[in-house]
């Protein structure tokens, strides 16, 4: 889900002094360091290569994955009746729904749900084809009375689910394909609930990493800090609840500054301290607290100090992850994960 909140980026110009509780992250316990808030300036919206405008004038609605081209696509995939929904299993996204051919459905995070509406015109639509919505039936795992019609400006007649108008992708020509996953940041397989497929995945695969920490490590592993694989982005540090962690170019772990401050706080919450000795698959030495300027501690991982997202709303998502470019998600070892090429 693309968050383009601009709060993100907002910090207090001051000069401030932080205590360093974590061993290893100075010359030694108690020492202190001058930190200067970096006030960034505000990040310029990055317009995706999933679409930009209804008019197909943006920086390319297509170019971000896949391979092939638009006329690789069958001929009568634009028009094609829905047929029997289904619900797929494509590895690396999740259950996906597809329709009676076996082709993987879309959402584009630019339309709405409520009330329905497609964003997604003139060029657009050329490269992501509505699905028409006469003929559509529902099969096990999705629920029939989410299915529904928007009425599209050229007259014709969309299907959506949940809300969501649902389109296919020119560049998917084998059934059981899903090229169309991120492209953009924007473009999403849909899930049975209307939601993002991947979303569900990684909701589940957080949960399930959660409950393996539980009876590896009893009490102990699920304390506050133990490590998820993630299908994307391999091992990653997740709190006690299994959300993500984060941590920001903007700070600096010697000598230590905050670059999130006032207004950032709203979308980056900064993590609480965790005992060491209660985290699970990452050494010890790595794991320490600092002093913020409001007098609250935070947790550091290798002298960085690291946050939750807002924008994840269940455990195992990685929304935050390459924000604005200056967001990453942190391994094992305490480095930051690089994004995604």
């Amino acid at each position: 889900m693309a968050n383009r909140n601009r709060t993100t980026a907002a910090a207090a110009g001051s000069v401030m002094t932080v205590l360093l509780l974590a061993s290893g992250c100075g010359s030694g316990a108690g020492t202190t360091g001058t930190a200067t808030a970096v006030r960034p300036a505000a990040a310029q919206q990055h317009l995706g290569d999933g679409y930009d405008d209804a008019s197909g004038s943006g920086s390319g609605y297509g170019s971000g994955s896949g391979s092939g081209d638009a006329s690789a696509a069958p001929g009568d995939a634009d028009s094609a009746p829905a047929g029997r929904l289904a619900v797929r299993e494509i590895s690396g996204i999740g259950g996906v729904v597809t329709d009676g051919a076996g082709s993987a459905l879309y959402r584009f995070d630019k339309d709405t749900a409520k009330p329905p509406r497609s964003n997604c015109e003139g060029a657009c639509a050329t490269l992501w084809p509505p699905v028409p919505a006469d003929d559509a039936e529902a099969s096990a795992g999705i629920d029939a009375g989410q299915l529904g019609a928007v009425d599209r400006a050229d007259g014709t007649r969309q299907l959506t689910l949940a809300g969501w108008p649902v389109y296919r992708y020119a560049k998917d020509v084998r059934p059981g394909e899903a090229k169309g996953e991120g492209v953009g940041g924007t473009w999403h397989a849909l899930g049975a609930d209307g939601g993002k497929a991947a979303d569900g995945k990684k909701a589940a695969d957080g949960a399930k990493a959660a409950d393996g920490a539980k009876e590896a490590g009893g009490e102990k592993a699920a304390a506050g800090l133990s490590v998820a694989d993630d299908a994307k982005l391999g091992k990653i540090l997740v709190d006690g609840q299994g959300r993500t962690l984060y941590r920001f170019n903007k700070d600096s772990a010697w000598p230590m500054k905050f670059g999130c401050l006032d207004a950032c706080l709203n979308t980056w919450k900064p993590a609480a301290p965790v005992e060491k000795e209660k985290a699970v698959g990452i050494s010890a030495g790595l794991v320490g607290s600092v002093e913020r300027p409001d007098g609250t501690k935070q947790l550091t991982i290798d002298c960085w100090p690291v946050y939750l997202f807002t924008g994840d709303t269940a455990p195992g998502q990685t929304n935050g992850h390459g924000k604005q470019g200056l967001w990453f998600a942190v391994n094992d070892a305490g480095k930051k994960i690089p994004a995604a090429g």
